[in-house]
């Protein structure tokens, strides 16, 4: 089997070798026309890089080349004859505001000869600096060959425009090989996926017939879900004060409720293109097909920057979910952090979602009662049993006790009275068969 060409995203001139995962201490240059690029420095700090200056440009963006062709020539020119102490100086970058055209990347990358990326391509090298998981690493991948395979086409109609089939001989441009290598190996690539979503449906159903309830977190990047999942679950999981810093999703049990099981996942962004976002969708399966859906947004933000995260956050969620009915609990979290929670809260409620709970994974402000609420949307109200002693050579009233604790999550006990957090049918298969000795108070 032939050898994976790597691909390096958005070179415009597709550079072959080994792939760059460490951009620490590069310089780069961002040309913007619409919109805050605010988010996309952020998203090129964690990864290290620095923006050493922003180009903007009003109007309407040039089809072929994204910014007017003076403009980028200036831009060109500037990069080009930046001599030691200036600040372009050592500049290998450029960054569009944009999901970018793959005609507008290729013309970009001839005109200043250093790499180019729009905000796909720096996404996907984020993700291939992030990913840890073999699984997490074949669907960076995939990711990564369908955006290169859009260049590569570009490339090739380029290299072939106005040439005559057959004109000279039968062969084929050397671009093309590598086409074709990039195509075979998506095809394994996805062959491997279905494999990973199979093992983790098996696992999903085994915890169904085991009587476990799952709680999926969700929301836009950097909202906290690794923070909150660590303070329900005490396992340890990455907590960085970074965008996409989590990619693949960790399960782990509710601290002191193990028949609870937490799933932390990628975060959503916006603007993101499908094909993009469904490489990462048997991931974000995971905390989607759930028994209740914690919707978490940062409510430190600005107002405007709330509203738009959690618009985001929703349509996402909605689009994943294809209509099934979901139970969703809203989460503002960070209010450690300066932050209107009043008008946050106006605008949940705007979108005519529930009230939201308000919380700080690290002051501990609001975690008991999100647990209360978690408990209470999964289970009801609580149920206080009354276990009574049989006659000699009857079970025990410890042996029943004991099946308690293994069905439902006991809160208090006094004597043989037990009140717990259990489901309904669970709760009604184990006390008829408890031969009328566990009884509802």
């Amino acid at each position: 089997m032939d050898e994976p060409i790597q691909v390096l995203a958005g070179t415009g001139g597709v550079a072959l070798g080994e792939a760059r995962t460490n951009h620490e201490g590069r310089k780069a240059i961002l040309l913007h026309r619409d919109g805050n690029p605010s988010e996309l420095i952020a998203l090129a700090e964690t990864m290290g890089i620095e923006i050493v200056n922003e180009e903007y440009q009003k109007g309407s963006e040039d089809p072929r080349t994204y910014f007017g062709k003076g403009r980028l020539q200036d831009v060109a020119d500037e990069i080009s004859t930046a001599v030691e102490g200036h600040p372009w100086n050592g500049v290998d970058l450029v960054i569009i505001n944009s999901n970018a055209s793959p005609r507008q990347l290729v013309n970009i990358h001839s005109s200043v000869q250093v790499e180019v990326w729009d905000r796909v391509r720096l996404l996907l090298s984020l993700f291939i600096s992030h990913a840890g998981s073999v699984e997490a690493r074949t669907q960076v991948r995939i990711a990564q060959l369908q955006a290169d395979r859009t260049v590569l086409r570009e490339l090739v109609n380029q290299q072939t425009t106005g040439e005559r089939a057959g004109f000279g001989g039968g062969g084929r441009q050397a671009i093309q090989g590598v086409l074709t290598t990039v195509s075979r190996e998506l095809t394994q690539l996805r062959k491997k996926q279905a494999k990973h979503a199979m093992s983790r449906k098996e696992r999903r159903r085994q915890r169904v017939r085991g009587g476990a309830r799952t709680v999926g977190l969700a929301g836009y990047t950097n909202a906290g879900k690794s923070s909150l999942f660590l303070a329900l679950s005490g396992k340890e999981v990455l907590v960085e004060d970074k965008l996409f810093s989590t990619l693949e999703t960790t399960v782990g049990r509710m601290e002191l409720s193990p028949r609870i099981l937490l799933a932390d996942t990628i975060g959503f962004i916006d603007n993101l293109p499908s094909d993009l976002l469904d490489a990462f969708h048997a991931t974000l399966d995971e905390s989607l097909q759930c028994d209740l859906l914690l919707l978490l947004v940062d409510c430190s933000d600005e107002i405007t920057e709330f509203q738009r995260k959690l618009s985001t956050s929703r349509r996402e969620v909605l689009d994943r979910s294809e209509g099934e009915p979901l139970s969703m609990m809203v989460v503002l979290t960070k209010s450690d952090k300066a932050g209107d929670i009043e008008a946050a809260k106006e605008v949940v409620k705007s979108m005519g979602m529930s009230e939201p709970i308000i919380i700080s994974s690290h002051s501990n402000q609001g975690m008991n009662e999100l647990r209360e609420s978690i408990m209470y949307s999964l289970y009801g109200p609580k149920t206080t049993l009354i276990v009574s002693e049989g006659e000699v050579g009857d079970r025990s009233a410890e042996a029943y006790i004991s099946q308690i604790y293994d069905l439902g999550i006991v809160t208090n006990k006094q004597g043989l009275e037990l009140t717990l957090w259990c489901g309904k049918a669970e709760l009604e298969r184990l006390i008829s068969k408890s031969d009328g000795r566990i009884s509802i108070k």
